[in-house]
Parts: C-alpha cells; structure tokens; sequence
C-alpha cells in the first residue's frame, strides 16, 4: 500500500510563495506512487474540493486550474518519490488545506480530465496541509 504524505504549508501573506511537498512511501502494484497520474486538489472551508493541478509521470503537459494557472507549478522528482506544488503570487482565495492523490488512468489525456474533478475516483490520498494565505 502506497502511502502520500504532504508538509510545507503554513500562513502567509498575500503575494507570498509557498512549495507543497508530497513524498509518497510503501509498495503497490501501481508504481510508486500507487498510480501514474499525480494532483493536488484543496478544499476550503464551506466549499467542495476541485482539483488544483494533475501531473502524468509519463511526461507531457501539467494540467491546472484556471484559478491557479501562472502562479502554480506542479512537478515531480523521481529520485525523492516527491511530488511538488510550487504556489507564487498566493491570495487569501487560495486559503484551504491542500491534498495530494494519485489515480492509474489509462492516457496523459484522462489525466487531464482528472484535474477538473473532486478527485473522487482517485485511488491514493495524503491527509493534507494547511495553506493560510492573510490579506
């Protein structure tokens, strides 16, 4: 069983940078990182979750969220088995606890489509981080 932990979030002003770290552990059939399409979702308080930015370790383009293109950057270190979130420019709307997951899909596409979910189908979760981000 694949295990996803993430550390790096904290309180910041606005205009502020963050990196979101999700170090993934364990063994799966899915690779190791229980899947081969990686995102970080966040879910703020009152709001649903939505997908922030999905990343497939096959190469390709990283898919974001309109809310957070320019300004967020998804990428990965094999070596470490850590997946990243690079988070510039930070506003207080970008305020939530921040997860990472992971899902076996069968196409760069699909994961694509991913990001634009909840995320309830992905297969891995971390227990997330808390990103506060002051006026």
């Amino acid at each position: 069983q694949v295990q996803l932990v993430e550390s790096g979030g904290g309180s910041v002003q606005a205009g502020g940078s963050l990196r979101l770290s999700c170090v993934a552990s364990g063994v799966s059939y899915s690779g190791n990182y229980g899947g081969n399409c990686l995102g970080w979702f966040r879910q703020a308080p009152g709001k649903e979750r939505e997908g922030v930015a999905t990343f497939w370790i096959h190469g390709g383009v990283p898919s974001y969220a309109d809310s957070v293109k320019g300004r967020f950057t998804i990428s990965l270190d094999d070596s470490k088995r850590t997946v990243y979130l690079q988070m510039n420019r930070l506003k207080p709307e970008d305020t939530a606890t921040y997860y990472c997951a992971t899902i076996t899909v069968s196409s760069e596409a699909i994961c694509a489509v991913v990001q634009g979910t909840r995320g309830d189908r992905m297969d891995h979760w971390g227990k997330g981080t808390l990103v506060t981000i002051s006026s």
